[in-house]
């Protein structure tokens, strides 16, 4: 069996705001999100505390193969809500959140679960990958029928914008009919893609945050195969550098519209067979 686990912050310097991990048996990827600036949290935390709050209490949560990955997920939630309740408002529609790829080893079956657009890539004996991902946040986007593209990354059009878009998305937020992502509620755990696979049908899993995820489902630069053998030959470091050269090569956006020239990106990939 081996693992591989690579992530690197969007802006040189910067923090990342993904958290990527691995323990036997159990992998996991969480992609924090917040408010751009200008647009209120009602948290004094960072939205890298958060992912990484998260993210090890799911480690260790998950780490008991008699809790259902959900209620892990939503034990977790809780147990981050208790550490700041008193210093932060959790109603707050702004509060810090990630989306959360998660698999983990249960006898002879592969248990996964995925909340919001975080990836989880299933490498099936002589198949094509099933890709499973979140796709309603991008639903909701698509109900709101934003007029045209981003503008031009870095300028104040642009700005205001993203502000436009979270204040919107916070309607729809972790209510039924919008999208669901871990925050502060923990029944939004339950709303989470889960599925299981015999472990004998796998070649590898790779887990995605979205910003290493791109080259395949948002720039269309590889197809999954493609990706799953850069994972294989070379690792999550490289997957990531080429996603960075292809950002590098549009950096205003127009090219492919986004949020940020580059984002956070972080990948796990287990190789089963190895």
């Amino acid at each position: 069996m081996r693992v591989l686990i690579a992530g690197e912050p969007g802006r040189p310097g910067g923090d990342n705001e993904d958290f990527a991990a691995a323990a036997p048996g159990l992998f996991l990827v969480l992609d924090g999100a917040g408010s751009p600036p200008g647009v209120e949290s009602g948290c004094v935390h960072s939205v890298a505390w958060y992912a990484r709050t998260l993210g090890g209490l799911l480690l260790a949560a998950a780490s008991d193969v008699g809790v259902g990955l959900d209620e892990a997920l939503a034990v977790s939630i809780e147990r981050v809500n208790a550490l700041h309740a008193g210093a932060c408002d959790l109603g707050h529609p702004g509060s810090p959140s990630a989306t959360v790829a998660l698999a983990r080893v249960n006898g002879g079956r592969v248990e996964h679960l995925v909340l919001a657009d975080a990836v989880l890539v299933l490498d099936r004996v002589g198949q094509v990958p099933t890709v499973v991902t979140d796709d309603r946040l991008a639903g909701v986007i698509a109900h709101l029928n934003e007029p045209g593209a981003l503008p031009s990354v870095g300028g104040e059009e642009h700005a205001g914008r993203l502000r436009s878009r979270v204040e919107r998305l916070a309607v729809y937020r972790n209510q039924p009919g919008g999208f669901w992502v871990a925050s502060t509620k923990p029944e939004a755990a339950h709303e989470a893609l889960m599925g299981s696979t015999p472990l004998g049908e796998l070649d590898a899993v790779a887990l995605l945050s979205d910003g290493a995820s791109r080259l395949a489902d948002r720039f269309d630069l590889m197809t999954w195969p493609d990706l799953l053998a850069v994972l294989r030959k070379n690792g999550p470091g490289e997957l990531i550098a080429r996603t960075r050269e292809a950002e590098a090569s549009d950096p205003g956006g127009v090219r492919w519209p986004r949020g940020k020239t580059s984002d956070d990106a972080s990948a796990v990939y287990w190789a089963v067979r190895d």
